[in-house]
């Protein structure tokens, strides 16, 4: 079994996650021996680099051209990575292929996985895949020994099932709220603002702008560049202001003095300016929703959007200023699409405007699926997303986000992600997705 493995675009946390990579690999080669198999690395160990993941999209495409099309092949994730990196040469392998990821929650495996298989279903590519804590229990063990015997594994998905248009709840009021909604956007259209797309690697995150207008959720094509120049027009006292607001809230900020790797008031002071800026390209396109790219080109221009993205996506935030003075969507939730994901964009739309039709919380927000354990008999699955989350969704609000720096390796100029106690209760997961062509 010929192994690849993937990873990220940038090299220090390629190096980071190494180790785990590592571990897994050696798990998964014993597993293959238990069933007569031997494992065979397809890409070499890159010991200058520190690492033997594919970081790019060349070295991906290197790789498949000296690869058998007919050779199996199992993709092995055990962090984040960036699909486009091997997705484009998957969809062109014969094989059968496997995804199978590490299931922990510190390494994310889980979601990379995801990620990849969502990228290559919207290329039209079948996969399998397999998922596992240890690589040594016994649904780790049948799913492999299913996949090496019949070319391909399979998993239940019986709990998924359609809603009929006379489905009792669509007649509920409810229901007639939501039809309400629906025509109101297809008739008056809603726009969402993207900063740049194509975030991380996400092909998955990138539809058709067909699809988009076909729906009436039609794309505004913005640029980081503009919203840096945007960003420098903020003036200092404005940015200022908008710190001090949050302080008076209760929102505590974790401030060291080395900004190479401690949070600093200056780094927070310019996600202010982002905030500020960003809400103005709302005003002056009409969007319905924005988002920012901001994982590679931005980061390595000023501070993570992360303040700037949970900050606006709630309904209590610091009043904005347009240039005129006016305050733009006040006492109003701006959906913010995280990572400029179209299949987010989407339902965070549908179910902002539903929400507030409904008269209530309208808040938003992108989430991963990242992990999941049994406690006390029942299982719990955890939901992660890199900061933008806003305070609404936070147990205390505002006074209970606590605000750490983004990672140096993922953040040379820092930022602070948000981080709180999720509220208990009930809530609605969805996401839009893109098949074909």
């Amino acid at each position: 079994m010929l192994l690849v493995t993937n990873a990220d675009l940038r090299e220090p946390a390629n190096v980071t996650c190494w180790p785990t990579q590592r571990d897994y690999e050696a798990r998964l080669g014993v597993a293959l021996e238990k069933l007569g198999y031997q494992m065979k690395r397809a890409h070499a160990v890159n010991n200058e680099r520190g690492h033997g993941f594919i970081s790019s999209q060349k070295e991906g495409s290197d790789l498949f051209a000296t690869i058998d099309p007919d050779a199996p092949v199992i993709v092995l994730l055990t962090a984040w990575q960036y699909s486009h990196h091997i997705a484009p040469s998957l969809v062109h392998h014969r094989d059968p292929i496997l995804l199978l990821a590490n299931f922990n929650g510190t390494w994310p495996g889980l979601v990379g996985m995801l990620c990849m298989a969502g990228c290559i279903t919207s290329l039209g590519r079948p996969f399998s895949r397999l998922w596992s804590e240890t690589f040594d229990d016994a649904f780790f063990h049948q799913g492999l020994e299913t996949l090496l015997r019949d070319g391909a594994v399979s998993h239940k998905t019986g709990y998924l099932r359609p809603i009929a248009p006379t489905h009792p709840v669509v007649a509920s009021e409810a229901g007639q709220i939501g039809r309400q909604v629906g025509e109101h956007i297809l008739r008056h259209k809603a726009i969402v603002g993207l900063f740049d797309t194509f975030c991380m690697g996400m092909i998955n995150g990138v539809f058709q702008l067909k699809a988009m207008v076909d729906i009436d959720i039609p794309v505004e094509s913005l640029s980081q560049s503009a919203l840096l120049v945007e960003m420098a027009k903020v003036p200092p006292a404005l940015r200022e202001e908008c710190l001090a607001w949050y302080e008076a809230r209760g929102m505590q900020f974790q401030f060291g003095e080395d900004g190479r790797c401690e949070l600093t008031r200056e780094q927070v002071l310019g996600q202010c300016a982002m905030m500020i800026a960003t809400t103005r390209f709302v005003k002056r396109f009409g969007l319905s929703a924005v988002g920012v790219q901001y994982q590679q080109g931005l980061k390595d221009s000023c501070a993570a959007s992360d303040f700037a993205e949970g900050a606006i996506g709630n309904q209590e935030r610091f009043p904005i200023p347009d240039e005129n003075g006016d305050i733009i969507w006040p006492d109003r939730a701006i959906p913010c699409v995280n990572e400029v994901d179209m299949g987010s964009a989407i339902p965070q739309v549908m179910l902002g405007q539903l929400l507030e039709g409904l008269g209530l919380p309208a808040e938003t927000t992108l989430h991963d699926i990242r992990w999941g354990s049994d406690y006390q008999g029942t299982f719990y699955w955890d939901l992660e997303i890199s900061g933008a989350v806003p305070f609404a969704h936070l147990k205390g609000g505002i006074a209970g986000a606590t605000w750490y720096r983004q990672p140096a390796m993922f953040f040379p100029y820092g930022g602070s992600i948000i981080a709180g106690q999720g509220k208990a209760g009930r809530f609605i997961w969805a996401r839009a997705h893109y098949e074909g062509t």
